[in-house]
């Protein structure tokens, strides 16, 4: 039998704390949140700029009533934040952690869909 190279922790950190039960719903609810691709293109929209209701729905296509649907489960989960200015309510993603998880998936996904090659 040959001698196979002892297994090693996969990533940087070998020594993680297991996720908590809460944490694994909580983490798996937010990527539900974000597998519509309606609120995906929100999200990353908001992560580059900060936008009213009207255009982000011209942006991504949808009547304003639906793109308000989406940006309220946005904001309750704490995905984005808004702010008011007059009449106005202006959207966008604050938090670094949801910032670096959206420019993390789509510097691994290509254009056309697929993954994109590591460099």
């Amino acid at each position: 039998m040959a001698n196979l190279p002892a297994a090693s922790a996969p990533g940087p950190s070998s020594h993680a704390v297991e996720p908590t039960q809460p944490q694994l719903r909580s983490a798996a609810a937010t990527f539900a949140l974000l597998s519509s691709p309606a609120r995906l293109h929100l999200a990353w929209l908001m992560a580059h700029e900060t936008f009213d209701v009207g255009t982000l729905a011209d942006r991504v296509g949808l009547s304003i009533a639906t793109t308000s649907q989406h940006l309220g489960k946005l904001r309750l989960a704490g995905v984005i934040s808004a702010r008011r200015d007059g009449r106005h309510t202006y959207y966008a993603v604050d938090d670094p952690h949801v910032l670096a998880m959206i420019e993390q998936i789509f510097s691994h996904i290509a254009a056309d869909g697929t993954l994109a090659p590591d460099p």
